[in-house]
């Protein structure tokens, strides 16, 4: 595969609209393709083609997927198979749950097609940069064949399985990630109560066993309450942490942590917090004070 096979991508939040942007760069035909049409515009400008509907991508060799929940991977998932060809490739970047992905996955091949899940990992700074991981699940093959298509957007893919695994691992780190950023808030809480400069958290921590790019990325916006620009979306968190938990269900093991993070997350959201930064969690630890 080459950056002459053409591109249709689907969904251009945070994450999809600064991805479609790095293949433009890296000389892909793209077309792109958003419920809210103006959120493609500043695609469009870039030298993105409009894709007016979903209905006419016979031509485009991968269809990428990066949208909100699994609401919207069933919808959109469902109507591309009703015209998906033979040795068509789809690539959901979206973090969906492993019983969604193994069935759509299993109605692609049915149709001589693939479906190929590879949830990534780093951010909105990551997808600007390329610099995302990326967790793929599906044929081997062909996730190979998608190396060219993977390289602006990753410093590394790396596949974990069959269809589904990609998302088992990214609900994984999502795991880690909440946990991580409750107990930095609660840190960062901390620290100020007690007399200290909380805004020098993160250098100091710096290479300690502490340290980590969420504490690099979420201590310093706590510590100085810039929330803006939107990173990650608490309730993108919590919609990943309710995969995890049925995940976790559907092989019988409990997770404590994980709950407790989720509680956390389920709260802040209620309070009028769902679409903000992950970084305001420390406003929830000030509002429960």
């Amino acid at each position: 595969m080459s950056n002459a096979a053409k591109i249709a991508f689907v969904g251009m939040g945070l994450m999809g609209s600064r991805m479609s942007l790095r293949l433009l760069q890296a000389g892909f035909e793209v077309g792109v393709w958003n419920r809210t049409v103006s959120a493609t515009e500043p695609l469009i400008i870039q030298g993105a083609i409009l894709l007016p509907d979903l209905d006419h991508l016979q031509d485009f060799s991968i269809i990428a997927l990066c949208l909100a929940d699994d609401a919207a991977v069933e919808a959109i998932g469902l109507k591309l198979l009703d015209q998906i060809q033979p040795d068509q490739i789809i690539v959901d970047f979206s973090s969906s749950s492993v019983a969604l992905t193994q069935r759509l996955a299993k109605l692609t091949r049915e149709k001589d097609a693939h479906w190929i899940d590879a949830p990534v990992s780093g951010g909105v700074i990551g997808a600007e940069q390329g610099t995302l991981v990326i967790f793929a699940g599906g044929d081997a093959h062909v996730i190979g064949h998608l190396a060219p298509f993977f390289a602006p957007l990753s410093q590394r893919v790396t596949t974990m399985g069959g269809s589904g695994s990609g998302q088992a691992t990214k609900i994984c780190n999502q795991l880690i990630v909440a946990a991580t950023s409750t107990l930095i808030a609660e840190a960062i809480a901390l620290a100020e109560k007690s007399g200290v400069n909380a805004a020098l958290f993160a250098p100091a921590m710096a290479g300690g066993f502490a340290d980590s790019k969420p504490f690099q990325i979420l201590a310093p916006r706590m510590a100085t309450r810039q929330f803006e620009p939107v990173q990650w979306k608490v309730q993108t968190l919590e919609k990943d942490l309710n995969n995890a938990m049925t995940l976790a269900a559907d092989h019988g093991l409990s997770l404590p942590v994980a709950q407790r993070a989720l509680g956390q997350l389920r709260q802040h959201a209620a309070q009028g917090y769902a679409s903000d930064d992950l970084s305001s969690l420390i406003q929830g630890i000030e509002f429960k004070s």
